[in-house]
């Protein structure tokens, strides 16, 4: 009973100790989540795993540490290499003496107590310092809950213990009781260490996968992207490229530049130690000063965030090419996108004056005391090209007045924060529309639909007969500011905006409002402010729009095999050249040019008696095209007739595309199989293109000739000299020949379809119609003779009667082999 009461005593302060450490744990959760939080205000993107990684890692260590040093020290130290292995070295200190004496007398349990209690409250002490070191490590440990959750177990054990105990004899019990609990420290330690030395093994060993998929319209394998994380988590990562997915993802003023993808983990539970690196392949044909490439991240609701690439070149297994890098957080829908580039910066009470780094022409003033405290700002250009205002003024008689515009800016202030002082803003602004400049097409284009009420509300009393100030060196010339807000119904004119010239090509404005977006015209006489807005709107979503048309050529080798392109129109010459080299062309020509905005889906029906596979199993299908300015949208299929007896009339099949716009309403997006197309489509075309397919050539078995097959050697030698004098004759006196010939016409009309493309063997086969005609016994060569000499060949007369009479067969000599023994 003795021993009994000394192991209950000891079972108690193993379990005071848990509790100690259970609440020593529970505050560095608490610590650690105000420092996560602090980070969190550094850097936006800190995700919950890793601060729930963190915290169960030092709280499980905190636990382990409790634990192993009551029974135990365990150590986890890596190797040197580019793979980080881990070992486990348990080693159990048996103090025998201080274990006897605590079985041995009953008194020294309180100080045994005493003393563990303050390891414990010195521990307590160094705790955050080793914690901190040993998340360095990166080392996991047994956690707290699993502690407290098998409490119970260890007591059990222990109590299994006490009763073989009680059954010894007395001398054996000291040895046995700390054989027993060093057992129980084994048992424990083994079947929680080797687990989490695995995660650590795995944890280190990060690796760089190449993932490959196969696009939906596309048959080869393309990279989708590389993923660098622990080997572990690249075994339960699934990557898939959705292009047909690009519509929903990109928005205003952004242009694709790589494929869609989609990162997922197989297994729901696992918990991924992010950040883990994403680097995705693209191509960019258009840089400049005004655009930036990011890379988009999207949920499934398709809410989205913008990751700064930290680099985009490099060579990244065996592609050699542009890659976006990034570190991500979290899983989704990737793309790299070329979209207008953001500049931010901060205006203090002591006012700043910024030059764009973007344009140096563009400037912004902010005065001493605009703003009561700090606010930030970010400023996007958008140029406008001198072309696209040339080919709206031709379109609509109304905006002749235009002579140039400045750039398109963006500007995003703090709403709350009125301006206390106006801003000044320099832009540059032509005073016309360069030569150059002036031309049918429009480079570089977008669309994009937005219909706004024109409502112009007065924020300031102020006249309107200064709201245009004209230029100063001509008279007759006019400057016009324009701004948009959306809360206003967008764009409107301020007449209470002065405007000034302060050189030739550069203007200022001075703001007394935020404004989200704004533009000066340059007009050459006044303007009702309903057809100033009204060109603004038009500018707009010219300027989201491109000047397309669609290509359809048919391979050369195999023209039941097309290509389907939707080509800039400034790239059309080369889009068929580079079509040429590929063995496509032929007809028909491309269509006539139509506005295509980014992201914009075309469906193609095929109708007739022609229709299209992509997969050469599956015909009948509509396909659809999505355009992206910097991609090269292409669609292959394989196109065969519909009724093999149609088109009878026609030697080609006939059949026609039929090619429509699809509006982002009727497109429902899934992200398991293509986006479902809303039917109903009650708009008319934007064009058709011909297609024409050869018939097949029939077989059909008809006799090679009219004559009769006979054994007999004079037969063989006449059909021999017939053929020999078809050879003989020009086209003109086979026309003679068989109009003196007694033959009739359909006889001779059949002759020649029988044989269209070969002379020879029409004027053969007539004059074996005219020998079979010929009774028995008539002396056909005296009569051909004659003939003969109608026609004026009389020269073939002589070498007629000696081939007859010397039996001298001519080559080809294969139908004559009877004759010829």
């Amino acid at each position: 009973m003795y021993v009994c009461a000394e192991i209950i005593t000891f079972i108690d302060c193993l379990i005071k100790i848990t509790e100690h450490l259970g609440s020593t744990a529970a505050l560095l959760k608490k610590e650690e989540k105000e420092m996560c939080n602090l980070c969190g205000m550094h850097d936006e993107c800190t995700p919950q795993q890793t601060m729930s990684s963190i915290q169960d890692t030092k709280a499980a260590y905190i636990a382990a540490r409790g634990k192993l040093n009551a029974i135990e020290t365990a150590t986890v130290s890596p190797t040197n290499g580019e793979e980080s292995h881990y070992t486990n070295q348990v080693q159990l200190k048996e103090n025998k003496t201080h274990m006897s004496s605590a079985l041995g007398e009953k008194e020294n349990n309180t100080s045994f107590n005493g003393r563990v209690m303050g390891q414990e409250e010195s521990r307590n002490k160094t705790l955050p310092d080793n914690a901190e070191n040993e998340d360095e490590k990166q080392i996991e440990h047994i956690t707290v809950e699993n502690i407290n959750g098998n409490r119970e177990e260890i007591h059990g054990i222990i109590q299994t213990a006490e009763r073989e105990i009680q059954e010894t004899s007395g001398s054996q019990r000291e040895e046995m009781t700390t054989s027993s609990i060093c057992d129980i420290s084994k048992k424990y330690i083994n079947s929680t260490l080797p687990n989490d030395s695995e995660n650590i093994k795995h944890k280190h060993n990060i690796m760089e996968k190449e993932y490959l998929d196969v696009p939906s319209d596309d048959a080869d394998p393309q990279v989708s992207c590389y993923i660098t994380a622990p080997s572990y988590v690249l075994q339960q990562l699934e990557c898939r490229i959705i292009n047909n997915m690009s519509s929903l993802i990109v928005g205003d003023n952004e242009e694709l530049v790589s494929n869609v993808i989609t990162v997922e983990c197989s297994d729901k539970e696992k918990r991924i130690p992010f950040p883990i690196g994403i680097a995705i392949p693209f191509t960019a044909r258009y840089r400049g000063n005004y655009r930036d490439i990011m890379v988009k991240v999207c949920d499934l609701n398709l809410q989205s965030s913008y990751l700064n690439p930290n680099s985009l070149e490099g060579i990244k297994g065996g592609y050699k090419g542009n890659c976006a890098a990034v570190k991500v957080y979290k899983l989704g829908i990737f793309s790299v996108v070329s979209c207008l580039k953001k500049e931010s910066f901060t205006v203090t009470k002591k006012g700043l004056t910024l030059k764009s780094s973007m344009d140096s022409r563009i400037s912004l003033n902010y005065p001493p005391g605009v703003f009561t405290s700090p606010v930030l700002v970010q400023l996007k250009i958008q140029p406008v090209d001198p072309a696209l205002v040339a080919h709206l003024k031709a379109q609509q008689d109304t905006f002749y007045s235009v002579l140039s515009t400045s750039p398109l800016i963006h500007i995003q202030h703090p709403s709350t924060y009125a301006f206390q002082k106006p801003v000044t803003v320099f832009l540059p602004c032509s005073p016309y529309l360069g030569k150059n400049n002036l031309g049918p097409e429009i480079d570089h284009k977008r669309t994009a639909s937005a219909t706004t009420s024109r409502i112009t509300p007065s924020y300031f009393n102020r006249t309107k007969g200064a709201s245009i100030r004209k230029s100063g060196k001509n008279t007759s010339e006019y400057l016009k500011l324009l701004g948009f807000r959306s809360q206003d119904s967008g764009w409107f004119g301020l007449d209470n905006v002065i405007v000034k010239t302060i050189q030739s090509g550069l203007i200022s404005v001075e703001l007394y409002e935020h404004l989200e977006r704004f533009i000066v015209l340059h007009l050459s006489s006044t303007m009702d402010n309903s057809h100033l807005v009204t060109f603004v709107k038009s500018l707009e979503e010219a300027m989201l729009s491109t000047t397309a048309c669609i290509v359809l050529s048919h391979q050369k080798d195999n023209p039941h095999r097309i290509a389907v392109l939707v080509v800039p129109s400034k790239d059309l010459s080369q889009v068929l050249k580079n079509l040429r080299l590929e063995g496509f062309g032929g007809p028909p020509e491309p269509s006539h040019h139509f506005q295509v905005g980014e992201g914009e889906q075309l469906l193609l029906r095929f109708t007739g008696n022609i229709f299209a596979s992509s997969n050469g199993k599956d015909y009948g299908k509509d396909y659809t095209l999505i355009f992206h300015l910097q991609r090269k949208p292409r669609l292959e299929l394989q196109i065969k007739e519909v009724d093999e007896f149609g088109n009878y009339s026609c030697p080609h099949y006939k059949g026609t595309i039929v090619v429509y716009k699809v509006p982002k309403g009727k497109i429902a997006p899934n992200l398991n199989q293509s986006l479902v197309i809303n039917e109903n489509l009650s708009q008319l075309p934007i064009c058709k293109l011909p297609l024409r397919l050869p018939k097949h050539k029939k077989l059909i078995n008809r006799p090679q000739s009219t004559k009769r097959i006979s054994k007999d050697p004079l037969e063989a030698l006449w059909d021999n000299l017939l053929h020999w004098l078809a050879e003989e004759l020009s086209e003109e006196n086979a026309e003679s020949l068989s109009s003196t010939l007694p033959l009739r016409r359909s006889t001779i009309q059949l002759i020649k379809l029988k044989n269209p493309d070969d002379l020879t063997e029409q004027i053969h086969e007539f004059l074996c119609f005219w020998k079979k005609s010929l009774p028995t016994f008539t002396d056909k060569l005296r009569l051909l003779a004659r003939h003969l000499c109608k026609i004026g060949r009389s020269d073939l007369v002589e070498e007629l009667k000696f081939k007859w009479e010397n039996k001298v067969f001519t080559a080809p000599q294969e139908h004559f082999d009877v004759a010829a023994e």
